[in-house]
């Protein structure tokens, strides 16, 4: 039997992965654990303005930039595949091909948990939009007459990244990851995404917030440790366990 251990991330747009669970891939990576991330877009009509202003800027040159920070982004988390959908954004065309798919890839990654945005986000209906896509091909892949004699899709638990503007969104942590290990490497991915320069600090601050989260909950459950920088997520299904702590 295969030891090998998967997780998959679903981002919207070029940049979510970086800025909301960028220290999940490394950190994860670093454990030998292969996550694969999922672009549904480059975020090149409305996650791009700086990259619009500039002179001659045109969709498939705005495109192939964010295509390039993408890359490099994923290459500084160390993360093990990154898959471009290429689905346009503002808003994403999610049809019945785009869904199966990312069936085909659930199916072929076979990961332990997923990774995607919150399920509100009146600021942004692309990344609703994608955790509701996101969940419905989970399901399409669990089921056994979807493609019969493929192997269908276990029960990964899915975990909704933090959105912008919180407390707008109606998300809750149920968790916080230290990724204080890995922070070098989540900020080198940020500061690869220049067309959105102006999220570095912001996504910093969340960071050492979230930082500070953990260390004021972490007495019961991590031995009260120290915390620098921290992601928050909420599960979505119920996680199962051998004891109460």
């Amino acid at each position: 039997m295969s030891d090998r251990k998967t997780a998959l991330v679903v981002s919207a747009h070029a940049a979510d992965f970086v800025w909301r669970c960028g220290g999940a891939i490394a950190l994860h990576q670093d454990k030998g654990v292969e996550v694969t991330i999922v672009c549904l877009s480059f975020g090149e009509r409305g996650e791009s303005a700086r990259l619009w202003k500039q002179e001659g800027a045109t969709l498939e040159t705005v495109k192939a930039v964010r295509r390039g920070e993408a890359e490099k982004a994923a290459e500084a988390l160390g993360a093990h595949d990154l898959i471009c959908f290429d689905l346009g954004d503002y808003p994403l065309t999610l049809d019945e091909a785009a869904k199966h798919r990312l069936v085909d890839v659930l199916r072929a990654v076979q990961p332990a948990f997923i990774l995607t945005h919150s399920k509100y986000d009146p600021y942004n209906t692309d990344h609703m939009a994608t955790m509701a896509f996101t969940m419905e091909a989970r399901m399409i892949a669990q089921a056994w007459g979807h493609n019969p004699g493929e192997k269908v899709l276990g029960a990964p638990q899915m975990y909704l990244f933090e959105p912008h503007q919180t407390e707008q969104m109606g998300w809750v942590p149920s968790l916080f990851l230290d990724i204080t290990p890995v922070w070098e490497k989540k900020r080198a991915a940020i500061e690869c995404m220049e067309g959105q320069h102006h999220l570095w600090t912001y996504y910093t601050n969340v960071a050492e917030n979230r930082g500070n989260h953990f260390r004021r909950n972490s007495g019961g459950q991590a031995g009260g440790r120290d915390c620098k920088y921290a992601e928050g997520f909420q599960a979505v299904f119920p996680r199962c366990v051998d004891e109460l702590q």
